[in-house]
């Protein structure tokens, strides 16, 4: 209560004033919304009561929604200037173009409060790379975006200041700007309505403050986070618009604060428990927590019920809005455009009018070329353009040959590569390849070996067959050179000749020559490059006639006349650039002024200072063009607009245009622009202009505007919006459709249905002026280029054959032409329509100006669980901070789900200038979607929200009431299966060594028989042999130890034993069971990590009570050192005895025990789950677990074995210790700590001695397979040969890990190695040997079940690749004498065949009982003695806690039975009960390895029901933000679950165990004591 309180107390004005009763009050309620007895809107609605007398109102209004003040005032003195400005022409309020702006903010103030957890990060992730970095060398104006808009001069103190601090950036044009408001009190007003609705102050601590400040006292990072609850509105503090003024630490509004390492986090007293009762930082559990608040927040209403097949879990496709808008208009008929009017003296081709112009009007000038500067470098006459173009030409047809044949011949193909600095030589170029009759390819500068779509323009060119490209001297040296000086040869590129065109390398054509110049006809005129939305480059290629009919329509509706001039700032290479810049001017001999980028990137006001000069009656731009005029336009006093005829406006489609347009009249009205001058049109790469709004004065119908229902528009419905103001779409039209065209609106899907007048469509033209096909490609050339409209009954429309724009739009009254989208940016989730195009415009809404980088930003959508899923990627300032980011991410998140209705799924924000560039510096997407489907976008902050968007998951399973366990017997022997229980061979007759029931007095015997046979060789890592044991050496030390020990201890004592892999390790057991003395193996400390390993040290020997420590004098010093003593309390050790130079004392006489069930020693080992357990081995066991591994082996006194293993529980312990002393075979021991300086030493032990039988650990195979992959040549020089090995075992306690052993066998068969040599093993803590492949018997076989059905606990037999397919390998053959059987776990009844269930053994070597488990207060008494409720109730079984299945198989076992096989499948106590399903942490884990290739390891486990994924990144921190979406995707597509948190962190934080085995609730606590110093944690939403 105490920190509640003082967390109240918190807020001033607010705090101060809370009676004690209103606090508890609030305590309570806070307790009831954690415990679930309430939700998230009751509490709220509670609160709000209780809190409403103490919250002063500043005259009734929300303090969540009050304004800032100091930026009021700017924002009213420009609301009035402008208002007088807008007075003459007020248009309806509805139609302002910057409604969106405010659709945002109103709907962000709708939201109530909302946390969400902030994503914590690594100080050095922090550390974003600086602009500078990552900004390529401007090498030519196109390398740069399009928005690197840089102003120079004196910033003025004008309202307009906080536009002026910043770059402009694209955003800019939705700020209320122009009309009334200006961006500080957006900003302000947006500051307000936070993610959590507070007001105040948004920004982290400034940028020079060092980070630390945000952990000043640990108290108020306690207090943040309990503020995260305690959900009190503070007095709206105004909010800090400039992010620069230092606050102090109290008002800290933060409910996060960032892990920074090496920061201390001392005096936190919120402590809260883990189920274990481990105490846990309350930071990230106060994360999860709101987390899990955010999530338990109702949802927008369910979906209907998806069919969901008992067994399949599909994932349905969702069944649509039974009230959704249906269209219910007329069908709609195709639309004509006026008739093109056809003059009598016109030229028949566009050569036809070079020819013309160049001979008739040689002085007219044609193209006016400037420099950066803005200075006309060079104006090219008709005349000039004409001799140049000939001159190329004849050099073309005449002068290039390859072995004495012309290189290039009529129609061939030619690529063009020209800067956009540099319009005039493109143009010879492009007019000498038509008059050559040669077709020109126009692409892009290659700048680099690595330009983002570069590869596909290679495509393209390959496609074409272009093997020659013209390009300028300058662009020439400018290109990437290979190591022969030579342009180099770009990937995927065809091999080119480069041809420079500058004027010493053409020739002049002799007199007589003359170029063909023929009518235009069918033939190819040019091929003009289009990119589609998956990123792949098309050629569209034009026909001669075509491109003259085009030039005749547009000259026609821009109504141009000789002589005119128009000034062009678009790419002259393509679309409207090219159209009315390159071709159109020189059929109506029209003098262009080329504006080129370079320019517009230094002055943005070019373009209207050109106009005005040149007194240009037609401008051709984009809307980016005039919104960065709007940003200049304040230092220039005399410009005049009104020579201005048409303003077109290319985009005009873009759902921003219309904003751009409705700003740049209202400022450029008083500089003589008349409204009507503005033209937008539409364009498509394949049918060239759709549509073109005419001049006033050609008599058209006035331009019209439409409000459409965003909602409705998603359906593909047209409903002019009344009511609600948010969610709407204004568009303006894009004028008539061009003369001599049809054009018809028809069904994006299925076939080319016409549609109705209220439905959105995809618009088709039919007209003599398109495009004729994609280039080599006939079949989708046939479905774009020739589609017949039909009508519903199929009936075509007309004889006309339509070729598709991919513009989404209708046609509305007065024949004008509405765009809404383009296909490329169609986004289908759950059935509805979204446009990337309108999701950026709402996203650049929410406060532009301070985060998007120059309003770079992506959206796109990624198919993820059968449904497209939309990501969002923006560049981000370089300036903002962490916390500024997430501020914004959450709020666009908002805006989006508001106005859109639609959930983002991922919204990733990038370091500026990081996303790949288009050609004119626009965002390449396709390259963005392909960057971040590869995991290589390295965003900077991401935020994920799974949980709102994918909403088509299969049902979570109910759990049915079970069956009866007599009828499930009953239906098992119905259908004919037989119960699932399975046995070894018998253990038969005993031989000579069997008549003794203890191991000591087998030591004794052969001491006696056989003094000098060798059981024990211990490699050291050089491979040399560091010590041996022959039997009777063994006995005579272990004889030593009891004499040391009589006397000292009673008999029954527990003695600890401490001692490295070693001989002295085995010497010291026998002479613990020589004394009477129970033994219990402890793996020493680690010298280099005591602070970890010794405390299991210190747990083990308290929890075993062992009374003395037998060790080494090295570790005898180790316990008792300095830096002990700082890990455990060093005087509580019991004695130790070191047991190094004993004097050679023989013992009186050897205890013998009195019955064969007595405590032999104890077992003590780590369970993956984290429990620390300890099992009882009794002499009877001892003897008969030896016996059983001497039958399965088929071990004698002269076989050799290798053992690389700890030898201190388990298998490892009975292998090294046992076996030899009962079998007699001798050993060749090799510790696993050896391999890390010498990989290869058990390899190349296994080969020197020749060794049949070797055993290993999964850490072992480990080792060797990443440490000896590349060097198997290596090895086979020093002679290693492996065909020796017949069977290779894998110790292990887990299902097999197939991936491991199989490239292990892949990558050591050139060694030798059998592909049937590895198998695997199978024990637990009741029983340490269940199975064992042994040297006899069928080889191991492999299954796969459907992954799928196990959730369910079933399993499903499928076939090897289909999908959902697991492969599970058998554990090796079960031991002689040991029983298995499959029970169900909840019923305790025996399974039948192919059943999952659990694995119960009955043995004579099963353990007898736990001595004590550590960590699990209830005892499992009943592991070890449990009996089936029905069938064989007499047998005593022990549960292994293992779920598994037996299956018959073909196949004979030695005794000539069918043979049955095991499968293990994975331990109870790990599975994830997720969505009432069982899920194993291996399957989740190996799909996400697989997700990127710098996952070294990951391992997952579930808090709150939350399912927490911790990945290991191998590689650069900057790759840890890419893993997030990756392993939210393949854990979703693959298991049908949402990723609750993604945890990167370095390699080898996740803890493994001896064996290997992944310890996933010490991951767990370590997260959530806040121990793993992540690199990045990221809650998803």
């Amino acid at each position: 209560m105490a920190e509640r309180s003082s967390a109240v107390m918190l807020e001033p004005g607010v705090g101060m004033t809370l009676p004690a009763e209103v606090r508890e009050k609030l305590a309570e309620l806070e307790l009831e919304l954690s415990e679930g007895d309430i939700t998230q809107k009751g509490y709220e609605k509670k609160r709000s009561k209780l809190l409403a007398p103490y919250i002063p109102q500043i005259q009734g209004v929300d303090p969540s929604l009050q304004i800032d003040t100091r930026g009021q005032g700017s924002s009213q003195l420009l609301s009035v200037k402008h208002h007088k400005s807008r007075a003459p022409n007020s248009r309806d309020e509805r139609f302002r173009s910057d409604l969106h702006t405010e659709a945002v903010q109103a709907a962000l103030a709708k939201y109530k409060e909302r946390k969400m957890p902030m994503p914590s990060k690594r100080r050095s992730v922090l550390v974003q790379s600086s602009v500078e970095a990552c900004t390529p060398p401007d090498t030519s104006s196109a390398s740069e975006d399009e928005g690197s808009l840089r102003r120079h001069g004196r910033v003025t103190s004008t309202p307009f200041q906080a536009l002026s601090h910043a770059p402009p950036t694209v955003e800019h044009w939705f700020n209320r700007v122009i009309q009334g408001t200006s961006s500080t009190s957006s900003s302000a007003s947006s500051t307000s309505s936070l993610p959590g609705g507070r007001s105040g102050p948004a920004h982290g601590p400034p940028h020079g403050a060092p980070h630390s400040a945000l952990n000043a006292n640990a108290t108020a990072a306690a207090l943040a986070d309990l503020m995260a609850h305690t959900h009190i509105d503070p007095p709206s503090a105004p909010p800090d618009v400039t992010g620069l003024s230092e606050r102090p630490a109290h008002l800290a509004d933060r409910a996060q604060v960032l892990s920074v390492r090496g920061v201390s986090r001392g005096n936190n007293h919120v402590v809260m428990e883990t189920a274990d009762g481990v105490p846990v930082h309350s930071r990230v559990s106060s994360k999860i927590q709101q987390l899990l608040n955010t999530l338990k927040r109702p949802k927008r209403p369910p979906l209907p019920d998806f069919f969901v097949d008992d067994f399949e879990d599909l994932l349905d496709v969702q069944q649509g809005d039974p009230d959704q808008p249906r269209p219910e208009g007329q069908q709609t008929s195709p639309l004509e455009g006026e008739a093109l009017g056809v003059g009598s003296g016109w030229p028949p081709s566009l050569t036809a009018a070079l020819q013309r112009w160049g001979t008739t009007q040689p002085k007219a000038p044609c193209l006016t070329a400037l420099d950066t500067a803005g200075k006309p470098v060079y104006t090219l006459t008709y005349g000039k353009l004409w001799t140049r173009s000939q001159k190329l030409a004849y050099t073309l047809m005449n002068k290039l040959s390859s072995r004495n044949e012309p290189l290039l011949l009529p129609g061939d193909r030619v690529a063009l590569v020209f800067p956009n600095s540099d319009p005039v030589m493109f143009m010879v170029a492009f007019y000498g390849c038509l008059l050559a009759e040669l077709i020109p390819v126009p692409i892009e500068v290659p700048l680099t070996k690595k330009d983002a779509g570069s590869q596909q323009m290679g495509f393209l060119l390959g496609s074409c067959g272009v093997s020659l490209a013209l390009t300028t001297d300058a662009c020439q040296k400018g290109l990437p050179k290979a190591q022969t000086g030579e342009v180099a040869t770009f990937k995927g590129w065809p091999r080119l000749l480069w041809f420079v065109t500058d004027g010493k390398h053409v020739v002049k054509p002799p007199k007589d020559w003359h170029p063909p110049v023929r009518e235009a006809n069918n033939d190819i005129a040019y091929i003009e490059y289009k990119t589609s939305k998956e990123g792949s480059t098309m050629g569209v290629s034009v026909s001669q006639a075509a491109m003259l009919s085009h030039c005749q329509s547009l000259s026609q509706s821009c109504s141009y006349t000789e002589g005119e001039t128009i000034t062009n700032v678009l790419d002259f290479k393509r679309e409207a650039g090219l159209w009315h810049g390159v071709l159109t001017s020189v059929w109506k001999r029209l003098h262009v002024v080329s504006i080129p980028y370079s320019l517009m990137k230094v002055n943005p006001l070019s373009w209207i200072q050109k106009v005005h000069v040149f007194k240009a009656v037609v401008a051709v731009v984009k809307s980016r063009d005039m919104h960065w005029s709007l940003l200049a336009q304040r230092e220039q006093r005399d410009l005049s607009l009104s020579c201005l005829r048409m303003l077109i406006v290319a985009d005009g489609a873009n759902p921003w245009s219309i904003s751009s347009c409705d700003a740049f009249v209202n400022v450029f009205q008083n500089r003589g622009l008349r409204p009507e001058v503005i033209c937008p049109c539409a364009c498509s790469s394949e049918a060239l202009t759709v549509a073109i709004r005419r001049p006033p004065d050609s008599g058209v119908p006035p331009p019209g505007k439409a409000v459409l229902s965003m909602s409705s528009l998603s359906y593909g419905v047209i409903r002019v919006d009344t009511e609600e103001k948010l969610s709407v779409l204004t568009v303006q039209d894009v004028g008539q459709v061009l003369p001599g065209a049809v054009v018809c609106v028809v069904r994006v899907d299925g076939p080319p249905l016409l549609c109705q007048t209220d439905e959105v469509g995809e618009i088709c033209v039919s007209s003599r002026t398109s495009g004729v096909t994609y280039y080599g490609l006939p079949g989708m050339t046939k479905n774009v280029f020739e589609t017949i409209p039909v009508s519903p009954s199929g009936v075509p429309v007309c004889e006309r054959v339509f070729t598709r724009t991919s513009l989404l739009g209708f046609t509305g009254p007065d024949g004008l032409v509405f765009v809404v989208g383009k296909l490329d940016g169609l986004m289908v989730v759950s059935g509805r329509r979204h446009n990337a195009d309108d999701v950026v415009a709402t996203a650049l809404a929410v406060e532009p100006m301070k985060f998007v980088y120059r309003g770079r930003m992506a959206v796109f959508s990624v198919s993820v669980l059968h449904d497209d899923r939309i990501v969002v990627v923006a560049e981000q300032r370089p300036d903002a901070s962490e916390e500024d980011s997430f501020q914004w991410m959450s709020r666009v998140l908002q805006a989006i789900d508001s106005i859109h209705q639609v959930g983002v799924y991922c919204l990733a924000l990038v370091p500026a200038n990081t996303l790949p560039k288009a050609p004119l510096g626009g965002i390449h997407i396709s390259e963005t979607k392909q960057r971040f489907l590869e995991g290589a976008l390295h965003p900077c902050n991401v935020l994920m929200c799974p949980h709102t968007c994918v909403t088509n998951l299969p049902k979570p399973r109910q759990k049915q009431p079970e069956v009866g366990p007599a009828s499930m017997i009953v239906g098992n022997l119905v259908a004919g299966k037989r119960i699932a229980q399975a046995c070894g061979r018998d253990v038969g007759q005993m031989e000579d060594n069997e008549q003794f029931l203890y191991i000591q007095d087998v030591l004794q015997w052969r001491a006696q028989a056989t003094p000098d046979h060798p059981l024990f060789m211990v490699l050291n890592s050089k491979g040399t042999v560091s010590s041996t044991a022959s039997c009777l050496q063994l006995h005579k030390k272990a004889e030593r130890v009891a004499a040391a020990l009589s006397g000292r201890l009673n008999t029954g004592d527990h003695v600890a034993l401490v001692y490295p892999p070693g001989v002295d390790l085995i010497a010291t057991f026998y002479g613990c069971l020589y004394a009477g003395v129970v033994p219990v193996t402890v793996r020493p400390p680690h010298p280099q990590n005591l602070a970890t390993t010794l405390p299991t040290v210190k747990m083990i020997v308290q929890v075993s009570k062992s009374v003395c420590i037998l060790t080494t004098q090295a570790i005898m010093k180790l316990l008792k050192s300095k830096e002990a003593a700082a890990a455990v309390d060093v005087k509580s050790w019991p004695l130790v005895m070191d047991t190094d130079d004993l004097p050679r004392k023989k013992c009186v006489q050897t205890y013998k025990p009195p019955t064969p069930e007595m405590l032999a020693y104890l077992d003590f080992s780590v369970s993956t789950t984290g429990i620390l357990a300890g099992v009882k081995m009794s002499h009877s066991g001892t003897s008969a677990l030896c016996r059983s591994i001497k039958l399965q082996c088929e071990l004698y006194p002269s076989r050799q074995i290798a053992i690389c293993l700890d030898p201190y529980c388990g298998l490892g312990f009975a292998l090294w210790c046992l076996c030899s002393v009962y079998s007699g075979h001798q050993s060749i021991l090799v510790p696993p700590l050896e391999l890390e300086t010498n990989p290869s030493l058990w390899l190349c032990a296994v080969s020197q001695y020749k060794v049949r039988v070797t055993f290993c650990s999964y850490s072992v195979m480990e080792v060797c397979t990443k440490g000896l992959g590349t060097q198997t040549e290596a090895l086979k020089m020093k002679n290693v040969n492996l065909a020796c090995v017949r069977t290779c075992m894998v110790v292990a306690e887990e299902r097999p890990r197939m991936a491991l052993t199989q490239s292990f066998s892949k990558i050591f068969k050139d060694l030798g190695l059998s592909p049937r040599a590895v198998s695997t093993t199978f024990g637990c803590r009741v029983n340490v040997a269940i199975c064992l492949q042994g040297t006899s018997g069928p080889d191991p076989t492999t299954v796969y079940v459907d992954m799928r059905a196990l959730r369910h606990d079933r399993v499903r037999l499928v076939e090897k690749g289909s999908p959902h397919s697991l492969p599970l390998m058998e554990s090796g053959k079960i031991l002689p004498g040991v029983k298995v059987i499959i029970a169900n776990t909840e019923t305790k009844g025996p399974l039948g065949d192919s059943h999952l269930g659990e694995i119960w053994v009955s043995s004579p070597h099963n353990a007898s009982g736990y001595y004590t488990v550590y960590g699990e207060e209830a005892l499992h008494a009943d592991h070890f003695n449990t009996k089936l409720s029905f069938g064989d109730t007499q047998t005593v079984w022990a549960r292994t806690g293992y779920l598994g299945f037996l299956r018959r198989t073909e196949l004979t076992d030695a005794n000539g039975e069918r043979h049955d096989a095991l499968y293990v499948v994975g331990s109870v106590d790990e599975t994830l009960e997720l969505r009432g399903m069982r899920y194993h942490p291996i399957d989740i884990e190996t799909s996400v390895i697989r997700a990127h290739r710098s996952i070294a390891e990951c391992a997952v486990f579930t808090w709150t029901n939350l399912l927490v994924v911790v990945v290991e990144l191998e590689g650069s921190e900057q790759q840890a933000l890419d893993l997030v979406a990756l392993v939210t995707n393949v854990v979703l597509e693959e298991h049908y679950l949402i990723v609750g948190v993604v945890v990167v962190v370095d390699p080898g934080v996740i803890p493994i165990n001896s064996r290997g085995e992944k310890q996933r609730m010490h991951l767990r606590d370590g997260f959530l004591a806040d121990q793993l110093d992540p690199i990045y944690v990221a809650y998803n939403m």
